[in-house]
């Protein structure tokens, strides 16, 4: 991989996919430096006239909160999202009127909810002597205000249309009992210990890695995972079956990789020597510039094992490479490896036994980085987190929402019942994995199935990536909202989709937050705030760094411990490139709404499922 690592900077990264034209505008690099000098403004002039003498009668708690509550706050919580949806909205990708009505729409829409909420906590003062505390009102609006940033713009984005999606109901008994046994036991941990007078939190608080969090809030989601973690190894461990090397065709989309092509075919080569059965290698050539079709079809003349022909896709767009490759596929299975993905020789060895059990509709594993440039390290611990540890766990409760393209195993059939990969948009593989599940089958991510994915080795190429990524999740919900308005009651739809919206505007504001958290510790404005500099730190550094550390040993790969540094000031950046990312999704002047049926994409026939 040496000599692919060395061209990597060469690679030709910008596509059709960057920024698909309907829903996506491009994002000058200055936009989001823009938008926080804004939001730093705006949040220290308010924070400067609530603390003033005058406003301090009026609102005694330093924020805008208008009931009586009991406690401190950690930070004016209200403010900074008042902060943040008007210089968000301000830079957005709009028009005027519709970044101004955009603005309005989630400011007002935060206000109103939060003073429905300080009403209801005056009347419960007054009627029955109680009321909440200003640390859990803190809480409630910080978690209202993600939820609002998000919806509000998916309302107002221009985003994919709804289709309907097809629910095949199976039972959901086992994963229900596992999930209500972890959630109990997480609490009770979590409780317990909360209660306790730890030696260990004193230390963790002063080496930042608390930050002012209670120990039993801080416990109650890696003790949750953890559970779920080791359910699902459990599963993969007993999931013994025979030997199964059915053919299966691979597509490979590829273009301008004429850097890294001959070495991704070689790759699976060896990995179809390993497996024994026959491998066809589709190498679907996208529009490329360079000399991807040649060096391709010299490399698979000289296969040992597998067998493959290159097929040119002048349309370009990655989901139209693989739309033409489905249609070239012959063998019941399929696989997905992008050209920059380098198998493992026995990827398709462990891959393929688990659809022995029909209930079975996607396996992948965990991408590793091939090492050497600048975010790889840091990219380690990403995917060890992310893939080997998450989506592992996530297995355990069959709520696995996607597995990534870069290896995917399917049924041939499953791809094409559902219309193909859809075009002009982000996510496609999410897409894809999401909706087999919704037939009622099993997604499995088996950890020891790992393969060496590109990493980008440029800021401007990490950049472009994970723009395309974090973009997705909202394109993938939007296409899919049919999962979090309709009637069924599944556990992507109800629960995973929408925490992944309100997590990924957790991450947008994650920058700002630092930023915020600073004003109020170094401005002082309020001097009964009781927020620390180990609080602001313990952001980037308590929780994600304990779960780093966790994850690596977990999966095997202690190494990766060494570069916890790094991964934490690259959880920064990604923070950054989510927020540009949301900067770049076209504002609309009307929004629209969500619960309304649009279009409905109509199915042929039923999937053949093999109960």
């Amino acid at each position: 991989m040496s000599e692919a690592d060395d061209k990597r900077e060469q690679i030709n990264y910008i596509s059709v996919d960057s920024a698909p034209k309907r829903f996506a505008g491009l994002v000058s690099e200055w936009q989001a430096l823009r938008m926080l000098l804004l939001f730093t403004a705006l949040a220290a002039v308010q924070l400067w006239v609530v603390n003033t003498q005058l406003a301090a009668q009026i609102l005694p708690n330093h924020d805008y909160v208008f009931s009586l509550h009991k406690g401190r706050h950690a930070i004016s919580i209200r403010i900074f999202l008042i902060s943040f949806f008007i210089s968000f909205a301000a830079f957005s990708n709009g028009g005027p009127q519709g970044r101004i009505l955009f603005g309005l729409d989630m400011t007002l829409t935060f206000l109103v909810g939060c003073a429905a909420f300080d009403l209801a906590n005056a009347v419960a003062h007054a009627v029955i002597g109680t009321s909440f505390s200003l640390h859990f009102s803190a809480i409630a609006s910080g978690l209202f205000g993600f939820a609002i940033y998000s919806f509000k713009l998916l309302e107002r984005g221009l985003m994919p249309a709804r289709i309907r999606i097809e629910h095949i109901p199976v039972s959901q008994m086992r994963a229900f009992m596992r999930l209500g046994v972890t959630l109990a036991i997480a609490a009770v941990v979590a409780i317990w210990v909360g209660g306790l007078e730890l030696y260990v939190v004193t230390v963790l608080r002063q080496w930042t890695l608390l930050g002012g969090i209670g120990p039993g809030v801080f416990l109650f989601l890696p003790v949750l995972f953890g559970q779920l973690y080791l359910l699902a190894i459990y599963d993969v461990l007993t999931a013994k079956t025979p030997k199964f090397t059915p053919p299966v065709s691979v597509i490979v989309p590829a273009h301008n990789e004429s850097y890294i092509i001959k070495d991704t075919i070689n790759a699976m080569d060896r990995a179809a020597v390993h497996y024994g059965g026959e491998v066809h290698i589709l190498v679907m050539n996208n529009n490329s510039t360079d000399d991807t079709e040649d060096i391709a079809r010299e490399t698979l003349a000289a296969c040992k094992a597998a067998k493959g022909r290159v097929i040119n896709v002048p349309k370009p767009g990655k989901s139209n490479a693989l739309n033409a490759g489905l249609d070239a596929c012959k063998t019941e299975f399929l696989v997905r490896v992008d050209a920059d993905t380098l198998v493992g020789e026995d990827n398709f060895t462990r891959a393929m036994p688990y659809f022995t059990n029909p209930q079975v509709g996607v396996v992948g594993g965990v991408p590793v980085p091939p090492g050497g440039a600048l975010f790889d390290r840091a990219r380690l611990l990403e995917v060890l987190v992310k893939h080997g540890f998450y989506s592992v766990a996530m297995g355990a409760v069959n709520g696995v929402v996607g597995i990534p393209g870069m290896f995917v195993v399917y049924r041939t059939h499953h791809p094409r019942y559902l219309g193909g990969f859809v075009e002009g948009m982000n996510g496609e593989d999410t897409d894809i994995s999401l909706r087999v599940g919704e037939l009622g089958f099993h997604s499995v991510v088996d950890p020891k199935i790992r393969y060496i994915s590109e990493v980008p080795s440029s800021y401007s190429h990490m950049r472009e990536q994970r723009m395309r990524w974090f973009r997705s999740i909202y394109h993938i919900s939007s296409r899919c909202r049919d999962l979090i308005y309709g009637p069924n009651k599944t556990l992507r739809g109800k629960v995973i989709l929408p925490y992944m919206l309100i997590n990924s505007a957790r991450r947008a504001m994650l920058v700002p937050l630092i930023i915020y958290g600073s004003l109020e510790w170094g401005l002082r404005f309020n001097p009964e705030s009781p927020i620390l500099w180990q609080s602001i730190i313990a952001v980037t550094t308590g929780a994600p760094a304990i779960m780093a550390v966790a994850a690596s040993l977990l999966n095997g790969v202690p190494k990766g411990i060494i570069a916890l540094p790094e991964y934490l000031i690259f959880r920064v950046l990604r923070a950054y490139f989510t927020l540009e990312s949301m900067l770049s999704i076209l504002v609309d002047v009307e929004g629209e709404d969500l619960e309304h049926v649009i279009r409905l994409d109509i199915v042929p026939d039923k999937p053949t499922r093999m109960a």
